[in-house]
């Protein structure tokens, strides 16, 4: 298990019954969690008070109620620094717990030796991205969604990374795959955060389990003859992080040597003492990197 307590302003204060009360900054928010299934007494006044809470419609989707949030702020994690922007669908534009990847993809970057190239896939808001170029890597950065990207683009420049070493590119990241191939061009790391299902800018579908297993072996093809690390992050429930370290072993370890691990994603609870699970990860990484 990997846990991000390193946060100063980001911070879990409770979590009962469905929901997370949880500190964004100077900002209280109230958001659903289906992996809080205990009951427990709500003992901080700050479940009252919180800011904006986010319920789920009976009939599908949701949206923010008793919201008196500005239209964006900002957050900071150590030097990186972040947009948040409430959206519709509960989420603030950062997944927090994915702090303890930033710090570990940033302690390998930083100890290896010569040019470090990343390609982030499903790269959202950009939090890998910053991190891995504030580590001193050059970063592809790709996304379907152009208004993600466009975010990036704005995390960069806000953690003093505007004219870092980053391509930002809007497309379908299999696609984007398959013309690296045949350019022939070559990365030490490889980041991906697939979604359970999701679309292409051109109607693509996906569909994790089905195509996970295709995207590593071809993404696989793309690692230089001094590769450093291969992260996957997956939120989709029910699947084990063993699976993708299954995968991993199969399409990088066996040719590469190295390491795999794989391990939940957990944030502290301060309430309770306790941990959140909050997704899954597994990462292969060179013998040279330890």
């Amino acid at each position: 298990m990997w846990i991000a307590d390193n946060w100063k302003e980001y911070e879990l204060l409770d979590a009962s019954d469905g929901e997370r009360l949880e500190r964004w900054g100077k900002y209280i928010l109230v958001r659903p969690d289906p992996q809080i299934i205990w009951h427990s007494e709500r003992r901080n006044e700050l479940w009252s008070r919180a800011d904006a809470t986010y319920k789920r419609s009976s009939s599908g989707g949701g949206g923010w109620s008793r919201n008196r949030l500005p239209e964006s702020w900002n957050i900071s994690y150590g030097d990186l620094n972040f947009k948040l922007k409430p959206m519709g669908f509960k989420h603030t534009g950062l997944f927090p717990e994915q702090a303890a990847n930033w710090d570990w993809i940033s302690e390998l970057i930083k100890k290896r030796e010569g040019k470090v190239r990343v390609l982030n896939m499903f790269a959202y808001t950009g939090g890998a991205t910053v991190a891995a170029a504030a580590a001193g890597a050059s970063v592809v950065h790709v996304d379907a969604a152009k208004n993600m990207v466009a975010q990036a683009k704005e995390n960069a420049a806000l953690s003093g990374l505007a004219d870092a070493p980053i391509r930002y590119i809007v497309d379908d990241c299999k696609k984007f795959v398959e013309r690296e191939i045949r350019r022939g061009n070559k990365y030490e790391a490889v980041i991906m955060d697939p979604p359970s299902y999701g679309r292409g800018p051109g109607g693509e579908m996906w569909k994790l389990e089905e195509s996970i297993d295709g995207l590593v072996s071809l993404t696989a093809k793309l690692l230089s003859d001094r590769p450093l690390f291969f992260l996957i992050n997956s939120y989709t429930t029910g699947l084990s992080p063993l699976t993708m370290q299954y995968l991993l072993d199969l399409n990088v370890k066996r040719v590469y040597g190295g390491k795999c691990e794989a391990g939940e994603l957990a944030l502290p609870v301060r309430e309770s003492g306790g941990l959140l699970p909050c997704g899954a990860s597994a990462r292969w990484f060179s013998e040279l990197a330890k």
